[in-house]
């Protein structure tokens, strides 16, 4: 392994985790479409990025993984999308708690890279960053508690 900061998968951290756990440089862990967070709970403060893979652009399970890491397991270090993204899922993707990208759509890249990337500034589903206070949306059906 080099030195320096790296990025390992799942599966290297679980058959390596006492030797990786030592390193003193930055540690990141990429996780597959798909691959459960919650065996990880624990872990996550050891590393300093996560990268969720997006296969293909109409797969969006990492979305779910990134709101459980943010919301349910309190992750706060970066939280990155690689893979197949468009620039019509980066809006929703910064809402779900991720900080960078790492794309390998051309027009997407280029979206980035100028910043002009669309806002959605009315949304219908909650999630735990930054909601408008209750009452101001009627549309919205929340249960009584």
């Amino acid at each position: 392994m080099p030195q320096g900061a790296v990025i390992v998968t799942k599966k290297r951290w679980f058959a390596e985790k006492p030797d990786l756990d030592r390193r003193n440089a930055p540690l990141g862990l990429l996780l597959a479409a798909g691959e459960t967070v919650d065996d990880l709970a624990g872990d996550l403060s050891r590393f300093a990025i996560i990268a969720l893979d997006f296969p293909k652009f109409s797969d969006g399970r990492a979305f779910s993984t990134a709101r459980l890491l943010r919301e349910k397991h309190g992750y706060a270090g970066e939280l990155r999308a690689v893979g197949n993204v468009l620039a019509d899922q980066i809006p929703f993707m910064r809402r779900v708690g991720f900080d960078t990208f790492e794309v390998i759509n051309a027009p997407t890249r280029r979206a980035l890279a100028s910043a002009r990337m669309a806002e959605v500034r009315l949304y219908y589903q909650p999630t735990g960053a930054a909601e408008a206070p209750a009452g101001t949306r009627p549309w919205l059906r929340r249960s009584p508690t």
